[in-house]
C-alpha cells in the first residue's frame, strides 16, 4: 500500500492492549467499555469486541454507532440530552448517565426502564491541561454536593467518577481512589455500580497491572458495586500509524520537509494542547516536519533520520489513534487520510478511502 496519507492500525500492537484489559478484567472483576470519544474506528470493532464488555458515549451520534457497530453493554453519557435526543438515547442504552441533577430530573422518568446514573465530580483530578481539567473551578462536569447526591439516590443505580488523564502514577490512582472512598463512601455503599472512567494508562509500559486489579477489587469488594472502567487511550496507545509522504524539501536556515498530510487537519489534539507528533528521531539528518495547509503552524515537529530525506520518502507518525481519527477535519479541504489494518498475518487491508464526494457531502 502505497497511496499516502494514511491512518495504520497495528492489529498486532492492539491486541497487546486487548490482552491486558482482559488480564485486568479477569483479575479484578472490573468490566472494560471502550470510550468512544477516544476511538471510534469501527473497523477495528470486531479485534476489540471479544476484549471489552461493550461501549460508553459522549454523544447521541456516538451512542447510535456504540449500538449499532459495536453492541454488547451500551452506556449513554452526555453533559446535556435535548428534548429531541431522549427518546432515541434510550432505545439504544443500557444504562444512561446524567451529568446533573437537572437533567436527571428532566428526563429521569422517560428513561425509568433502563439503569440510571449520574456523574460524579470529585473535585480533584490528574489533568495537567486546564483545557481538560474536569474538575477545574466552576466545573459543569457532574455533581459533587453530598445533599444534591444523596437525593438523587433513589433513581440512580450508579455512578460514573471520571477524574483521570492519561495517568500512569499507580500510587497517585490509588491515594485519589482512597480519597473517593473517603469523601463519598456512605453514598457509594448504596450503588449497584461505579465507573472510574477512563485515562488510567494502565496498558502502557511497565504499569503495575496486578496492583491495579488486586485495588479495583478491594474497592468493589469494599462497596458491594460493579466497577467499570473506560479505556480510551489504554485501549488503542500505541496501536496505529499515520503515513504521509515527503511533497516539498526547504531550506530556509532550517531543513523543512512538506508531507501530504496536516496537523490542523488530520492530528488537531496535538495543536490543540501545544504538543508535537511521534516522530523518527533517529539519525544524523535533521528536519522540521510540516503540513500542506496554509496555516502557519501547521507544523508536526521536528525529527531526525539517517539519511537526508527525498522527495517521495514516507515518514511514519506514531501513536496516532486516540483523539486523532474522531478529529479529523476536511480543513483547506486536504485529501482525508484513508484507513488502513495492518492484520496479525502482515497482510494490509485498506477498509476506508474517502473521496471529493465526502468533502462536498460534509458541507452543502
Amino acid at each position: 500500500m502505497s497511496d499516502t496519507p494514511f491512518y495504520l492500525i497495528d492489529e498486532t500492537r492492539l491486541l497487546e492492549n486487548m490482552r491486558k484489559i482482559a488480564h485486568l478484567r479477569e483479575r479484578s472483576g472490573a468490566k472494560a467499555l471502550l470510550a468512544l470519544k477516544c476511538f471510534a474506528t469501527w473497523s477495528a470493532f470486531d479485534t476489540m469486541k471479544p476484549y471489552l464488555d461493550g461501549t460508553t458515549s459522549s454523544s447521541l451520534f456516538e451512542l447510535h454507532l456504540g449500538h449499532e457497530k459495536f453492541g454488547k453493554e451500551t452506556h449513554a453519557y452526555s453533559v446535556a440530552w435535548s428534548d429531541d435526543e431522549i427518546d432515541e438515547a434510550i432505545s439504544y442504552a443500557d444504562k444512561i448517565i446524567f451529568n446533573s441533577l437537572s437533567q436527571l430530573e428532566r428526563f429521569g422518568d422517560k428513561a425509568a426502564h433502563i439503569e440510571r446514573g449520574l456523574r460524579l465530580n470529585p473535585r480533584f483530578s490528574t489533568s495537567g491541561f486546564d483545557l481538560a481539567d474536569p474538575a477545574r473551578p466552576f466545573s459543569r462536569l457532574g455533581e459533587w454536593d453530598l445533599n444534591r447526591l444523596e437525593s438523587a439516590l433513589d433513581r440512580i443505580s450508579g455512578v460514573m467518577i471520571h477524574y483521570n488523564c492519561e495517568n500512569g502514577d499507580f500510587a497517585l490512582f490509588d491515594q485519589q481512589l482512597s480519597r473517593i472512598e473517603a469523601e463519598f463512601g456512605d453514598i457509594l455503599k448504596r450503588l449497584d455500580w461505579v465507573s472510574l472512567g477512563g485515562g488510567i494508562h494502565f496498558t502502557g509500559e511497565d504499569y503495575p497491572l496486578d496492583a491495579l486489579a488486586d485495588r479495583l477489587k478491594r474497592f468493589a469488594d469494599a462497596f458491594g458495586v460493579q466497577v467499570y472502567l473506560e479505556p480510551g487511550e489504554a485501549s488503542i496507545t500505541q496501536s496505529a500509524s499515520l503515513e504521509v509522504s515527503v511533497l516539498d524539501i526547504l531550506d530556509n536556515g532550517k531543513k523543512i520537509a512538506i508531507v501530504d498530510s496536516s496537523i490542523e487537519a488530520h492530528m488537531l489534539d496535538l495543536l490543540i494542547y501545544r504538543e508535537t507528533a511521534k516522530l523518527p528521531q533517529s539519525g544524523d539528518h535533521a528536519y522540521q516536519i510540516a503540513g500542506k495547509t496554509c496555516l502557519a503552524g501547521d507544523i508536526f515537529g521536528d525529527a531526525r533520520f539517517d539519511a537526508p530525506l527525498q522527495i517521495g520518502d514516507r515518514i511514519s507518525i506514531s501513536d496516532a489513534a486516540g483523539y486523532t481519527m474522531v478529529k479529523k477535519n476536511w480543513f483547506n479541504g486536504v485529501a482525508m487520510p484513508a484507513i488502513a489494518i495492518r492484520r496479525t498475518d502482515g497482510t494490509i487491508e485498506r477498509v476506508k478511502d474517502f473521496t471529493y464526494e465526502d468533502y462536498r457531502a460534509s458541507l452543502s
